[in-house]
């Protein structure tokens, strides 16, 4: 490899998704962009992206390649600073995916203090419910509510978020107030459905019997993909929800939303961090991780 230079430019294609957009927000032409792509495939004896007319992706070998480019530039880094003091100045781009509310609820009100102590700091948050492709989306770091499936992620578990039932007091007092499982079916429940992809097959309300947790298939006309929209579907009066309680608190205590059914809560979600490799930790993701993990543990169980 002839230079880090130009793993920096094809990981910013690659996270772009264009030669033009990476090119100027490096400063450089876009004829130079193409070039060194042409190169390290040359090099790498691979195709490393599939282009066209309107988008730039990552190719199977191109992604191998993303993610060792990725973790040397992030040893680059971290070897150019690791004779430094350690209140030298940090500086550089953080990509960070946030589930929606937490993002919102929790990471917006705290975020100025963490842009004024770090200022050469540049962050680009995501902020989505579905499991974004770090490697492919170019991310550094994400926080993930419930299991990790991925199995080539790293993960560290902040914590569990204690889950809640709720309903509004509109919707209470047109089906009553449940404080039992038969409540549920007798005095015909409704609930609002959660589901991260439209169209797949409901979950149904989770109860917990002895040791473990089951499923009722209560019914619900509403089926949505999107926590703020789910926290407002029940706000609305539309049905039950089954949500974190850190998000709902305001609620609860307006009294625009009343918990139902305390004692068969849904199971706690564990709240992690994810990066795609060890390598990823770079001074500034590790500075961002724990400023994140202080702000979040008031709201979590350990």
């Amino acid at each position: 490899m002839k230079n880090l230079e130009a793993l920096a430019i094809f990981v910013r294609i690659a996270e772009m998704g264009s030669f033009t957009h990476a090119a100027e927000s490096l400063g450089i032409q876009k004829g130079r962009a193409s070039n060194v792509v042409r190169e390290l495939e040359a090099q790498m004896g691979a195709r490393l992206l599939h282009r066209s007319t309107r988008t730039v992706q990552l190719t199977e070998d191109g992604r191998s390649f993303y993610a060792r480019a990725r973790a040397l530039l992030a040893d680059a880094e971290e070897l150019s600073v690791m004779f430094a003091a350690s209140q030298a100045p940090l500086s550089g781009r953080l990509r960070i995916d946030l589930p929606t509310e937490f993002a919102r609820s929790t990471v917006m009100p705290a975020l100025p203090t963490f842009m004024e102590r770090y200022p050469g700091i540049e962050l680009e948050l995501s902020s989505t419910d579905r499991r974004v492709d770090l490697i492919q989306e170019g991310m550094d770091c994400a926080l993930r509510v419930g299991g990790i499936v991925d199995e080539t992620l790293v993960a560290r578990t902040l914590g569990t978020l204690r889950m809640v039932n709720a309903a509004s007091p509109a919707y209470l007092a047109r089906y009553g107030v449940p404080h039992t499982l038969e409540d549920l079916l007798a005095q015909a429940h409704r609930m609002v459905h959660y589901t991260p992809t439209l169209g797949s097959r409901t979950l149904g309300w989770e109860y917990p019997t002895g040791q473990t947790y089951a499923v009722l298939a209560l019914p619900g006309s509403l089926s949505v993909n999107n926590v703020q929209t789910y926290h407002g579907a029940g706000l609305a009066g539309l049905g039950l929800i089954q949500a974190g309680l850190s998000s709902l608190k305001p609620f609860l205590h307006s009294g625009e939303l009343v918990e139902v059914l305390p004692d068969l809560r849904p199971k706690s979600l564990p709240v992690s961090i994810v990066v795609a490799h060890r390598h990823n930790l770079s001074r500034r993701v590790r500075i961002f991780v724990e400023w994140l993990e202080n702000i979040l543990t008031p709201y979590l169980d350990r």
